[in-house]
């Protein structure tokens, strides 16, 4: 329910008397174009009321980094590891793992997909793919059918923005190096992104009307605390495999050109927890090391301790969702906050046990394919492809499917060897000498 329901339903009386007189053949022409300015002029005044946290949730690194908690910054080469392909394939098929399952269902209430687990004869949490869907035939991204995503019809890892943007990361830093900057980005996104939604659908249309890039997630855009960003996030974990210092500042490069305040923490929490989760052993553990490279007094910091502190009173995915409603009561469902708390609670109830992880994401509901897509990947990066059942990536076979304009499907082995080459770099220092 949003916070300011009232406001909602007043406009849409005022749609509905609109379309009445309209009907009746009345000209409410001039009493439309009336309301449309009074809307525009209050939005405007919106957009200008300050934040009051704007002190000490900061938009530019240098402050961002000077409100930090002490932290590791660097950990551990993990090249060193004899396990890190394993936990590098683990990680990237993790997170297609519990994307794939997410999709069919994104932003479903409880009470829906546990209609459709009982239609499917399945259990709920779900511990494999869905069984059947109402809409098998709609078309997801303009590439996949829902029908693809569904199990015994999973033949690649399929598509999806939390998956195609990890793919784009990858580009992005195999053609401008690891000194990448926010507008070799925005060239990357006008170049491959054929859609978008949101915070990324406003700042593409700002980019093409020429506005610069460290602007263009500043301008008409509310959506700049949702869950765009931090979708994002994995690539520059898995690049900085180790160095989650590393890992928050690739992760802020990028995010900065859609988002501001926590929808920038947000990618940058995550993309150091994943960096983390390679050399730890626990994911609560990297979960921590995230939080020391945002500010200390944010508000996601506060949500994410809250998480951590109400964990371990959890049950299961009832209880969880439940807290959440309660802590975050108006906040969109694909705001940043409740979701990364979300993403911690799936990862607590689950513990070692990949399908409770991601099947617990899945059932809470909220933006569910991008928190079980972020368990799947921290849970891999932890524990490794071998910890991961074998019907979860086996469809997947050797290749992974992709939206990106004018890009080639995958090949998983390649894409874990290239990520494998860029943390290579990182940990060689080969930005210093020019990327």
């Amino acid at each position: 329910m949003p916070y300011f329901k009232d406001i909602q339903q007043l406009a849409e009386q005022v749609s509905l008397w609109a379309d009445l007189r309209h009907e009746q053949g009345a000209n409410v022409s001039g009493e439309f174009k009336r309301i449309s300015r009074d809307l525009e002029a209050a939005r405007k005044r919106l957009a200008q009321v300050a934040n009051p946290h704007r002190d000490h949730e900061p938009n530019t690194l240098p402050a961002i980094r000077r409100l930090r908690p002490k932290g590791p910054r660097k950990i551990a080469n993990p090249l060193h590891r004899a396990d890190f392909t394993d936990r590098l394939r683990g990680a990237w098929l993790g997170r297609a793992a519990g994307c794939t399952l997410g999709v069919p269902v994104e932003s479903w209430s409880v009470e829906d997909m546990e209609e459709l687990a009982k239609l499917g004869k399945q259990s709920f949490p779900l511990k494999d793919y869905w069984a059947t869907h109402p809409k098998q035939g709609i078309v997801h991204h303009k590439v996949k059918r829902i029908k693809d995503y569904l199990r015994g019809n999973i033949t690649e890892v399929p598509v999806d923005d939390d998956l195609g943007y990890t793919q784009l990361g990858l580009l992005i830093l195999e053609k401008f190096g690891l000194n990448f900057t926010t507008a070799h980005v925005a060239e990357m996104w006008k170049k491959h992104i054929p859609l978008a939604w949101t915070a990324e659908e406003v700042t593409l249309r700002n980019l093409r009307a020429g506005v610069a890039p460290e602007k263009a997630g500043g301008i008409d855009n509310p959506y700049q605390e949702w869950i765009g960003a931090d979708i994002r996030s994995d690539p520059w974990g898995y690049a900085c495999a180790g160095w989650p210092e590393r890992a928050a500042e690739f992760a802020y490069r990028d995010a900065v050109l859609s988002h501001r305040g926590n929808g920038i923490y947000g990618a940058m929490f995550f993309a150091a927890t994943i960096a983390a989760a390679f050399v730890v052993d626990d994911p609560v553990l990297a979960i921590k090391v995230g939080l020391t490279e945002i500010p200390q007094d944010c508000r996601l910091t506060q949500d994410i301790k809250w998480a951590l502190r109400t964990a371990p009173k959890l049950i299961n995915f009832r209880d969880a969702r439940a807290a959440v409603e309660k802590r975050f009561n108006g906040m969109h469902h694909v705001h940043t906050n409740n979701n990364a708390c979300l993403t911690v609670f799936g990862l607590t109830i689950g513990k070692t046990d990949f399908t409770k992880v991601i099947g617990t994401c899945v059932a809470m509901g909220y933006d569910n394919d991008c928190t079980a897509a972020t368990a799947g990947s921290i849970f891999g990066a932890v524990h490794g492809i071998r910890s991961i059942p074998e019907h979860w990536w086996k469809p997947f076979g050797n290749r992974a499917a992709t939206y990106l304009k004018g890009v080639q499907p995958f090949r998983n082995d390649e894409m874990v060897r290239r990520f494998a080459v860029l943390t290579k770099r990182v940990w060689n220092g080969a930005n210093r000498k020019g990327g």
